[in-house]
């Protein structure tokens, strides 16, 4: 199977920038309170797969679109394009929806 093309895009928002990370939380993950007709959370968009704190494995375009608006709220962003075969990145999604079970 040939490898996908992707970004692996790590983010990080200063402690001292509470309202900052806490914008940054919802950006990413979304609110509770959040009508359904707002914007998809980033963490629910397609071929976006959570590695682990503030890491993050998506789409060249998801990525880009996600780092200016991480960037444009403070937060320091890290990408890298990687190459890494499909059943690989299941892997790494069963492991992170085991761990959103627990």
């Amino acid at each position: 199977m040939e490898p996908s093309s992707l970004v692996l895009l790590s983010y990080d928002v200063s402690a001292t920038h509470r309202s900052a990370a806490s914008r940054v939380a919802h950006l990413i993950f979304g609110r509770k309170d959040a009508p359904e007709e707002g914007p998809v959370p980033y963490i629910r968009r397609a071929g976006v797969v959570w590695i682990g704190q503030s890491v993050f494995l998506l789409p060249n375009v998801v990525a880009a679109e996600l780092a200016e608006k991480l960037q444009g709220l403070g937060a320091v962003v890290t990408m890298a394009h990687v190459s890494i075969a499909a059943p690989e990145v299941e892997a790494l999604r069963r492991r992170t929806r085991t761990r959103q079970a627990s």
